[in-house]
């Protein structure tokens, strides 16, 4: 056998045994007459060392001609350390070689295999099979695993069902951009790839499976982020005969089952839950991080018919009081009025007030207000002494608490306030269940067009569609949306109306969704479901600030996989078979 241990498995309890163990060459140190190899593999690392006193000559010389990630095999005897190294599991012991074969020689990499590698982002990933051996990405990918296991178990004991539904499917409308696939077998027709399962899992709740859950890959063509990859894990999950609080205290469970198995963090229950009108008010989002406070205060009563012009004619002032951040200095005022006019923000400025330590305040907008409305504007604010109020303003309140949220999330950073091992689990519920759109002059469904409305709000739908709720959830940890589901429709007649609303013609419904209006005519039951991002859970619990070192070989912000140079042209041969005729791209 090539091994009878790992690099990660003796300690001083194995001293005097004999071993095999193979693996990388993380690093090679020559002291004297003594060569000195970290070995390394998935498990760990072990010191091997060859001393020329206690070692054939030939297999000393060999060792001091190994480079670093050549794979090599050796056996030997385990001995305790006489220098320590407290910082690994193995550092009591090493192994003193008596035998060594090269198994693989390595060129040099092209960066350090280290958990603080000199790689940068584009070299890594173009180099992805050497990065997955660095033990901190190694140890995200095996975070991964437990996770998927973990969620697999609990839903499992829940009487869940895992059913694989098709990656070859229909193009829909509405959501983001399809990936779409030629069909060689069916000239000038295309599949798409899948969104989401939403349809299929719709039809297995008519089909009576009343618990499903699959983990699967979705695509997705639209811009990248850091939280975002054009294909993506989900955690797809629909129940039938439930309803939204049903839904809600099921994957409360879920969520603490998974904090406590893989993260080890025992969660409260039940989670808070806020409206997404009160979540756009206090804090400019849909998804709020409230590991901190600071929500927004309004003060348009207080802070206009002063003089100030920027301020009295404008159609929303707001603000949010940073505890103890009075001692900012002027230079950190600037870089922060700096910060909310980048482009990406598109504020036109700020306005600053210290609460000093004997109460009166001090204001980058002294000369239009007196203390007296000065101290209103803190007592509103509930600021005390050595606090910081800022304050923005504009003419599209949406917008205004937008740059708001991006100022406050800010000085969340700046503070400390945003600690990755602390957890703020939130439900934001209460979606409208349209959005309007000035260009195209039409409704969009904010989350689906299978979306229920709030059985209260049906009536609206007539006179004021505007207005009405969604049946609809998110749940958000710590200002990322780990996931989101709704209440189905399951009754044709409001199904068909949700497409008249959403500006679809009769012909155009049962073109595009014909199959399920079709299957609802067959006794479908109440439903609902959610979906969390895997992806974007593994990174919240790994600490990461994106989701690209959670996924084994993740695509770049362009969509490109640089290691396997993907997407890529294809020859003639295979336009022709698939009818195609590529036109030039346009500069």
């Amino acid at each position: 056998m090539y091994r009878t241990n790992t690099c990660g498995e003796l300690r001083i309890s194995h001293v005097g045994d004999c071993v095999t163990l193979a693996g990388w060459v993380q690093k090679v140190r020559r002291m004297g007459g003594m060569t000195f190899v970290d070995l390394r593999d998935r498990y760990g690392i072990t010191q091997l060392v060859f001393s020329g006193e206690r070692v054939d000559q030939s297999i000393a010389k060999e060792a001091q001609h190994l480079g670093r990630e050549f794979v090599i095999q050796i056996e030997g005897i385990v001995s305790e350390r006489s220098n320590k190294n407290a910082n690994i599991p193995t550092g009591d012991i090493e192994i003193e070689v008596k035998a060594l074969k090269v198994l693989n020689k390595s060129e040099v990499p092209p960066f350090t295999i280290e958990e603080d590698t000199d790689g940068g982002d584009d070299l890594r990933m173009k180099y992805r099979y050497l990065d997955l051996r660095r033990s901190n990405v190694r140890a995200n990918l095996e975070l991964r695993h437990k996770f998927a296991l973990e969620v697999r178990r609990y839903l499992d004991s829940k009487g869940f069902l895992e059913v694989e539904t098709p990656m070859l499917i229909k193009s829909t409308p509405e959501g983001a951009r399809d990936f779409v696939v030629p069909s060689r077998m069916n000239p000038n027709q295309f599949y798409a790839l899948p969104q989401s399962p939403q349809t299929f899992k719709q039809l297995l709740m008519v089909s009576g499976f009343d618990r499903y859950f699959q983990i699967v890959k979705c695509f997705r063509d639209e811009d990248l982020r850091a939280d975002r990859q054009p294909e993506f894990t989900q955690i797809d999950c629909e129940m039938s005969f439930v309803e939204q609080e049903d839904v809600l205290t099921m994957f409360e469970g879920m969520t603490k089952h998974l904090f406590k198995e893989v993260r080890g963090v025992d969660i409260e229950t039940p989670f808070l839950r806020m409206s997404w009108h009160d979540a756009m008010k206090y804090y400019g989002c849909d998804k709020p991080d409230l590991r901190f406070g600071m929500p927004f205060v309004e003060v348009m009563d207080v802070m206009q018919g002063h003089g100030f012009s920027v301020f009295d004619s404008a159609t929303y002032i707001g603000g949010i009081c940073a505890k103890s951040a009075a001692s900012y200095t002027r230079k950190q005022l600037d870089a922060l009025t700096d910060f909310v006019k980048r482009p990406q923000i598109g504020a036109k400025g700020l306005v600053y007030a210290r609460v000093e330590a004997d109460g009166s305040v001090k204001s980058s907008v002294d000369k239009f207000y007196s203390q007296e409305i000065l101290k209103k504007l803190a007592e509103r604010m509930q600021a005390e002494a050595g606090d910081l109020i800022l304050l923005m303003s504009g003419d599209d309140v949406m917008r205004t608490r937008k740059q708001l949220c991006e100022l406050r999330l800010e000085m969340g950073n700046q503070l400390g306030l945003r600690d990755k091992n602390t957890f703020s689990c939130l439900w934001v519920v209460d979606f409208p269940l349209f959005e309007w759109d000035d260009e195209t002059k039409r409704f969009y469904a904010m989350h689906h067009p299978f979306t229920s409305p709030k059985p209260e709000d049906i009536p609206l739908l007539d006179t004021k569609p505007g207005e009405v709720r969604a049946n609809a959830y998110d749940m958000v940890i710590n200002g990322v949306e780990v996931g989101g589901g709704s209440i189905r429709i399951h009754d044709s007649g409001l199904q068909q109306k949700m497409f008249e609303l959403l500006g679809f013609t009769p012909e155009k419904a049962q073109e595009q969704f014909g199959f399920l209006m079709n299957a609802f005519r067959y006794g479908a039951p109440p439903h609902g479901g959610l979906a969390y991002g895997l992806d974007r859970w593994v990174s919240l619990f790994a600490g990461l600030d994106s989701i690209r070192d959670c996924i084994a070989f993740p695509k770049n912000n362009a969509g490109r996989d640089v290691m396997i140079d993907a997407p890529s042209l294809i020859d003639n041969e295979q336009l022709e078979e698939l009818y195609l005729t590529l036109k030039p791209v346009q500069e």
